[in-house]
């Protein structure tokens, strides 16, 4: 069997979103297809996987190799293959920079044209853009966004299905993502960066991680926390004050403290 009948054939039976197959069979055509899709399944080695991500950008080989890795465990499951090839091979090391995002006073004094009100929005309520899209006036009542669909039918997740407070105007957003795009690319950041605006504002306000994690609607903790654990250069700065002021404040008390006693016990006060 051919390794393209058989991906086909996995693809088209997979139990997933649409987008999810959508992304598969994109990574198949772009890295896969024209190096292994007509070699016999038993001819491929872990040595012609490697060659296949080899030379890719370290995120594309990552998802490339997961594609592989899918197809000979369904193959596997299936009980057409006794061993996959793929065991074993790893992927570059990814080096994750962190995601950029703007501080909510940044979103106040930025110019993004006539599409501020949809910025603030996602910026205030932490929808992922495939969740905007699909929000419409019926989802917005009672003072709050019922989350409850994406453009791609079912949330992310169970936990994507969420209710936030409304707290700034709803405006229809645009069907493609490049107009906000466009206007949020001047000051380096992506539509996905301002679900971490949401996420800093959220920290910022004393809103705790779990409670944060709900109204993000992450199914993981963990990538709620990975967002609540940033420290901008200015909350450094801010510790220092916030610690000088702790210290200058109780030597300030410790010697009023210290001068009541001298007075209750008729001791003059040191002269300067």
């Amino acid at each position: 069997m051919e390794l393209d009948y058989l991906a086909e054939s996995i693809f088209a039976s997979l139990a997933v979103r649409k987008k999810t197959i959508a992304t598969y069979r994109s990574m198949y055509r772009c890295h896969i297809e024209s190096k292994l899709g007509n070699m016999e399944i038993e001819e491929i080695t872990r040595s012609l996987i490697k060659e296949t991500i080899f030379g890719l950008p370290a995120q594309t080989a990552h998802m490339t190799l997961a594609v592989i890795k899918l197809i000979f465990r369904e193959a596997m499951e299936m009980g057409i293959l006794e061993k996959s090839p793929v065991h074993g091979v790893r992927g570059p090391k990814l080096i994750v920079s962190p995601r950029r995002f703007l501080t909510w006073e940044e979103i106040e004094n930025c110019d993004f044209g006539k599409y501020r009100l949809h910025v603030r929005f996602l910026a205030l309520h932490g929808l992922r853009w495939s969740e905007a899209v699909a929000l419409t006036e019926g989802d917005i009542r009672n003072g709050k966004v019922y989350i409850t669909k994406s453009i791609h039918g079912a949330t992310k997740s169970a936990a994507g299905m969420r209710v936030v407070p409304l707290v700034s105007e709803f405006r229809e957003f645009p069907k493609h993502p490049r107009t906000l795009r466009k206007v949020l690319k001047p000051y380096g950041v992506t539509i996905h960066s301002l679900r971490h605006t949401y996420a800093y504002i959220l920290k910022k306000q004393g809103i705790h991680v779990t409670t944060a994690q709900r109204l993000l609607g992450h199914s993981d903790p963990k990538v709620t926390l990975a967002v609540y654990t940033r420290v901008l250069d200015s909350e450094i700065d801010d510790a220092g004050i916030t610690l000088t002021s702790m210290i200058n404040g109780a030597h300030s008390l410790e010697m009023s403290e210290l001068k009541v006693k001298h007075i209750e016990r008729g001791i003059p006060a040191k002269q300067n």
